[in-house]
């Protein structure tokens, strides 16, 4: 019964942040009030302790959420700013686990390297549902939000692939650059493919047997779209490819799929209710879950080191600034040289005044908040080596990532309203 009542409480938590967030006399981003509301109910008094298990927590909340947004994405936004968004999602991706990877192990000697670029691919992937949550709709311009949105789908599959072979060659000492990019090829087309399989599959079922196209009970189609994330992750996973691209791809193939356009009103009508629904509760459980861990992770190491003395609490809070600080040094030098490069390439077609506004890359730059992928990537990292040794340097990487969550939706709630202020839409600040 434990279970059940965990459960009831944190939906009870998920429709009370709801409430609080309309009837509070300022406004705060619902996120933090969800995460707040998190680390309330960790207080050791109420004894609410949810383990966060990163292998159920990716099976569970991503593919749903995920499948969500490639549904509802402009594809053909997504597809116009394609380069854009693989510069981001790939090459920033590794980059930030290069760059960042070697800052990590400077500044902290006790982490080793390997263990360092693991962390530096789990803070690599941005959390999209954080930043909507936090600017509120249509406050970024719509290019800009495409492109932060495209970003957030694809750089989770790649971040999670870095953090594979960076913890392989944890355990291994062993590290091949050809065959980890071979791999990432591999696992990325064989999770597209199998989405669009699975969207394809429920197509063709759905038009055939469920009568989606007649006015007969549209409930089990939509009780059939609930289950084409988890078919295409689990699919995509038992064969070691990407669950998370997986479930992006099945979810951007349902406006191309038969049943998107020719289904019924009352199909479409229910679905897009349910999805609505499902979308609120599954993003405040995400984030009710990381306020449950905070005190925890951050408070418990905090605790330990103020018992040491007060100069180590000062250098552990210093790791969370300086880590964060590379993040963003490293994404506002990437998005301004990207900028600088699409502009000169425009100037070429005769385009003038192209090149980015400082605004827009700072505002691109604190976009890239981190959420729950990150939490739940650094989790994963192994407790012990093959010979039974603690794995050295994972507690402090838990914290480190942990901390930079936290601080980077406190500089998004913090700059972006300030940043945004005297946005002119459709030009280019």
């Amino acid at each position: 019964m434990e279970i059940v009542f965990t459960v009831l409480i944190l939906l009870l938590a998920v429709a009370a942040s709801g409430v609080l967030t309309r009837t509070l006399p300022f406004k705060l981003p619902l996120p933090l009030v969800q995460i707040a509301m998190g680390a309330l109910l960790a207080w050791p008094r109420l004894g609410l302790h949810v383990t966060f298990n990163p292998e159920i927590f990716m099976v569970l909340f991503i593919p749903p959420l995920l499948f969500a947004d490639g549904w509802r994405i402009p594809k053909r936004e997504f597809f116009m700013a394609r380069r854009a968004i693989l510069m981001l999602a790939l090459g920033l991706v590794f980059m930030t686990v290069l760059v960042v990877g070697y800052f990590v192990h400077a500044l902290v000697p006790a982490i080793p390297l390997p263990v360092a670029f693991a962390l530096a691919a789990v803070l690599s992937p941005t959390d999209a549902v954080a930043l909507s949550g936090i600017i509120g709709k249509d406050k970024i311009p719509g290019r800009l939000m495409h492109i932060l949105e495209g970003e957030a789908l694809m750089n989770d599959a790649s971040g999670l692939v870095a953090l594979k072979f960076a913890i392989a060659a944890a355990l291994t000492g062993v590290f091949s650059l050809r065959d980890a990019s071979l791999s990432f090829v591999i696992i990325a087309v064989g999770g597209l493919a199998v989405g669009a399989a699975v969207s394809a599959l429920f197509s063709f079922v759905s038009t055939r047997f469920l009568n989606l196209t007649e006015d007969g009970d549209p409930a089990p189609g939509v009780v059939m779209t609930l289950l084409i994330p988890f078919a295409a992750y689990l699919t995509a996973e038992r064969f070691e490819w990407s669950g998370i691209l997986a479930a992006v791809s099945a979810g951007m193939m349902m406006n191309y799929a038969a049943v998107a356009n020719a289904g019924s009103v009352a199909s479409r009508i229910r679905a897009a209710s349910t999805w609505t629904m499902i979308e609120f509760v599954f993003n405040g459980m995400v984030f009710i879950l990381l306020g449950l861990q905070f005190p925890h992770i951050l408070g418990r190491a905090l605790l330990d080191a103020h018992e040491t003395s007060d100069a180590q609490v000062g250098l552990l809070i210093g790791y969370i600034a300086a880590v964060a600080a590379a993040l963003y040094a490293m994404r506002f030098v990437w998005v301004w040289c990207l900028r600088w490069f699409a502009s000169r390439g425009a100037a070429k077609h005769g385009v003038t005044n192209a090149v980015p506004g400082l605004r827009t890359v700072s505002v691109t730059t604190v976009a890239g908040v981190r959420g729950a992928v990150t939490l739940a990537g650094v989790l994963s990292l192994p407790v012990s080596l093959p010979d039974g040794a603690p794995l050295p340097g994972r507690d402090l990487a838990v914290f480190i990532a942990s901390g930079v969550i936290l601080l980077s939706l406190l500089v998004a709630v913090g700059a972006l309203p300030v940043l945004l202020r005297g946005w002119r839409r459709g030009k280019d600040p």
